[in-house]
């Protein structure tokens, strides 16, 4: 599965990197609201290489905390397209990720498909720099044999090459 996964992320970049006009570079805050209604806090970092209106991202995050007395980590490593309207003051985008996800917690650790669907929008402050407002993601996981439905709420900076 992973090796699908990353040949179908190779093939879907190759196209967008020949003609891409832009780099975009995303580091920020990450809550995570997972479905048992715990919380964890961390990083989300991505990179998109786009066109005028759709690229390709890779999307890397960790999420934090104590929710089930030990300390638990939550690792994800996701790729996607991400479509997006450039208006001159903000760009709202969309994007549909699939990847994988990591759970480490009281020394016992998992590793399962993942899924992220949303959308955010970024303010344009700079030529080379925005701040991303909000990105909300439905992030799915598959622990367990079962489905998890968590929310990820993330804010930060974004860098244009």
């Amino acid at each position: 599965m992973r090796k699908l996964v990353l040949v179908l992320a190779l093939v879907a970049i190759a196209p967008c990197a020949a003609r891409a006009q832009k780099v975009q570079i995303f580091g920020g805050y990450s809550y995570l609201r997972l479905d048992n209604n715990s919380n964890l806090n961390g990083w989300e970092l991505s990179g998109t290489v786009k066109g005028r209106w759709l690229g390709l991202t890779a999307d890397f995050s960790g999420d934090y905390g104590s929710p089930f007395g030990p300390s638990t980590s939550l690792h994800t490593f996701l790729f996607g397209p991400q479509l997006s309207i450039p208006f001159p003051i903000f760009s709202p985008f969309v994007h549909a990720l699939v990847g994988g996800a990591r759970l480490a917690s009281g020394g016992i650790s998992d590793t399962a498909l993942a899924t992220a669907v949303g959308g955010g929008i970024d303010a344009h402050i700079a030529p080379f720099f925005s701040y991303r407002l909000f990105q909300l993601d439905y992030l799915g996981t598959r622990f367990g044999g079962s489905t998890q439905n968590n929310l990820r709420l993330s804010t930060g900076l974004v860098f244009h090459f």
